[in-house]
This record gives C-alpha cells, sequence and structure tokens, in this order.
C-alpha cells in the first residue's frame, strides 16, 4: 500500500451544497506540507465524529459507542485506523484491532473508522497515494463550520426526543 501519513480531525464542516465534510489534516505539517484532506460523509456520521472529537458524550450510546463499549468487553481495542485508497472518488478505510489472538484488520467506511479512532483515541493514518491525489492547500478550503454547539445541542435534543416508534413502517 505504501507509506502513511498520521492526521489530525481538525474539523467537520459543511461545503456549499450543505454536504458534511470531515477535514483530515497531517499532524507533521512541516513534513507533510500544510494540505487537508475532505472526506465526504453523512449527517449522523458527522454528528457521531463531533460528539467524539468534543468529548460531549450523548444521551444514549450511539453506534460508535457500542462498538468501543463491545471491543472493551471482549479485551480488544482499536491500533489505528487507515484511509487505504481512492477508488472512483470512493474512500475505502480499514481499523486495525489489537485482541487476544492477535491483530485483525476489518474494512470500514472512513466515516466509521474515524469515529471510532476518536473515541479510541487511536491514530489515523491516511496512505500518502491518497493525500496526493485527493488533499487540497490548507486555504482552499472555504467551507462553513459545522462543529458548532448549536448543531450537536439539537443532536442531543433529538436524541432524548426520538422514540424507537417513530421508525416503524
Amino acid at each position: 500500500m505504501g507509506p502513511m501519513i498520521r492526521v489530525r480531525v481538525v474539523g467537520v464542516a459543511l461545503d456549499p451544497a450543505q454536504q458534511h465534510v470531515i477535514l483530515l489534516k497531517p499532524v507533521d505539517v512541516e513534513t507533510h506540507g500544510d494540505r487537508v484532506l475532505p472526506v465526504w460523509i453523512g449527517p449522523q456520521e458527522a454528528m457521531s465524529i463531533l460528539v467524539a472529537i468534543e468529548g460531549s458524550g450523548s444521551p444514549r450510546p450511539l453506534a460508535h459507542d457500542l462498538m468501543t463499549a463491545m471491543l472493551g468487553e471482549l479485551s480488544a481495542s482499536v491500533d489505528r485506523v487507515e484511509v487505504t485508497h481512492l477508488d472512483e472518488g470512493t474512500f475505502h478505510a480499514r481499523v486495525v484491532l489489537n485482541t487476544p489472538v492477535g491483530p485483525r484488520t476489518f474494512d470500514a467506511r472512513p466515516s466509521d473508522a474515524i469515529a471510532l479512532a476518536a473515541r479510541a483515541d487511536a491514530p489515523i493514518l491516511v496512505a500518502e497515494a491518497v493525500f496526493a491525489e485527493a488533499g487540497v492547500p490548507d486555504e482552499a478550503v472555504e467551507l462553513e463550520a459545522a462543529a458548532d454547539e448549536d448543531r450537536v445541542e439539537e443532536f442531543r435534543r433529538f436524541l432524548d426526543d426520538v422514540d424507537p416508534e417513530d421508525f416503524q413502517g
């Protein structure tokens, strides 16, 4: 797969079409340049990542909270997540776990892998080839910040008020 670049989440934003984008930036800017990797994700995943990076929690466990709890109960932990390649505009990722029987790797959507990494405080790595193909200069990103308190608070209220019967057909 080639060399990897360690990145951090610098934010979740909305693009001009109101689509959620997670912004990943190299940890070592001096070596890898002042670029960001925008990865488009769904609104639920955006909120899950925001809740995790802000450390604010939610009234009820989200799917990624459940995964983290299950891993802990099974004596497994997230070693790292990797954005491995880009195929016709779609990012691909994997989650590498430490388990009692050795390392295990699972294919994942980047949004799920990053949400899990944020909860587990695990490194996020991106293949250099992916960054070379899809990374953009930092100043080229002019997106509306989506990480404001109002949106997170609105999501928390939704979780507090939602009833499972609301989703029955």
